[in-house]
């Protein structure tokens, strides 16, 4: 009896997917649970597990759009189990002790064969630092190879003579669901939005001593390292506190606000950007903000991040910084109401106390929706983040110490 295995339900939104890849071929025995393919919505990856063990009969082919419900492949249970559980991998069978062994490909010929013409000096050249005379382009008379051909070919080895660096050819791709989604909701950002930005730069030293000195400990203590993530996500979370309506979110005519804050991460994915969520990131810890930034980071690459894990989130923070981006615009995560832009550290000459001095320094953008946020909060919002990262210690209690207790 043949079994059919349909596309499932993956989201209340999502009506048809992509089949990414067959991790099993037609033909193949598949264990029951066993997956057997990988399909790609807007949102996501997820994969498709056999039903039953038996042999699999593919139906749709790699590349296809799915509807939800659709047959992608069957399985007919009935089949007899072959020998094997699992295909051999073929081993590379040794050379007979008899046999003699082959003789390796001849090394480049330091000098010119007879057949080919040198000067002199090129000759010299050619034996001094042993050129393949096969990548030297011969131009003087009679096809002689003369000392500008030697330098040539030092000077841009692995160059094939004679051929061009690159050519003229075009390849065409099928953007995936994820790239179209990305799309769509960026276009859409940028039409619906008020969106302006407004810029900072905080002065990085405090962090980096903080860092520099505890880094080992608290990979010992906590299993997992100190990253700059952790400091932004709570400096964040406290200015939005301060400033809820950076937190917030149109519905409508009504304006949303949120007394916790989840934070989406932008993650550089295989295919593409993604998005995951750190909950309640007002109530984590400095370790618990970094277990989960890593925990998240690598199931974006391996492209098992759930819709679940995707979805909702209140405000974003993206690392430009990490790819060496200077200073950027970030695009708002709709139908969120501002996006934190972190950047490159770079040391810069700045004027304390009337002196001259370098400091490690990073442009902060902070892109927001002028519909929600005023131009005084955006700012007031970025300066708090700015004072909360020079001064690492009120990120204790998201404020001075002092006045804490003076009640200032």
């Amino acid at each position: 009896m043949a079994i059919e295995i349909k596309v499932p339900s993956v989201g209340e939104s999502i009506t048809e997917v992509t089949l990414v890849k067959w991790i099993k071929k037609g033909g193949d025995w598949v264990e029951r649970d066993e997956v057997i393919a990988e399909l790609e919505s807007e949102k996501a990856t997820f994969e498709i597990n056999a039903e039953q063990a038996g042999i699999l009969n593919t139906i749709a082919a790699e590349g296809d759009t799915l509807k939800i419900g659709d047959i992608a492949c069957s399985i007919d249970t009935e089949a007899a189990r072959p020998a094997g559980k699992a295909e051999e991998v073929p081993v590379a069978k040794a050379a007979p002790a008899d046999t003699a062994p082959t003789s390796s490909p001849a090394a480049p010929k330091a000098v010119p064969t007879d057949d080919v013409k040198a000067t002199p000096v090129a000759a010299a050249i050619i034996a001094d630092k042993k050129v393949d005379v096969k990548s030297v382009t011969p131009s003087g008379s009679n096809g002689r190879i003369v000392k500008q051909d030697v330098l040539e070919a030092i000077n841009n080895p692995g160059r094939i003579p004679g051929v061009a660096l690159f050519g003229r050819n075009e390849t065409t791709q099928k953007m995936s669901n994820l790239r179209k989604t990305v799309s769509r909701r960026l276009v859409e950002a940028k039409n619906t939005t008020a969106m302006l930005t407004t810029f900072n730069e905080v002065d990085m030293s405090a962090i980096m001593d903080i860092r520099a000195k505890n880094k080992d400990k608290f990979k010992e203590v906590h299993g997992v390292n100190l990253g700059f993530m952790s400091f932004f996500t709570k400096a964040c979370c406290f200015a939005l506190q301060d400033w809820p309506s950076v937190n917030a979110m149109i519905d409508g005519e009504n304006i949303i606000l949120h007394d916790y804050v989840d934070v989406s991460i932008a993650v550089s994915a295989p295919k593409g950007l993604v998005v995951p969520v750190i909950r309640n990131a007002e109530s984590l810890s400095m370790a618990e903000i970094e277990q989960k930034v890593v925990e998240l980071a690598k199931k974006a690459k391996e492209n098992k991040l759930t819709i679940e894990e995707m979805s909702g989130g209140t405000f974003t923070i993206t690392n430009g910084g990490v790819f060496g981006s200077l200073m950027s615009t970030p695009i708002i995560n709709i139908p969120q109401s501002a996006i934190l832009g972190m950047h490159k550290i770079q040391d810069r000459p700045m004027a304390i106390g009337g002196q001259v001095v370098i400091k490690p320094m990073m442009y902060l953008a902070l892109s927001y929706d002028h519909r929600i946020v005023d131009g005084r909060e955006s700012v007031s919002f970025l300066v708090r983040v700015k004072e909360l990262l020079e001064n690492p210690a009120l990120l204790l209690f998201g404020k001075d110490p002092v006045k804490s207790l003076l009640e200032l």
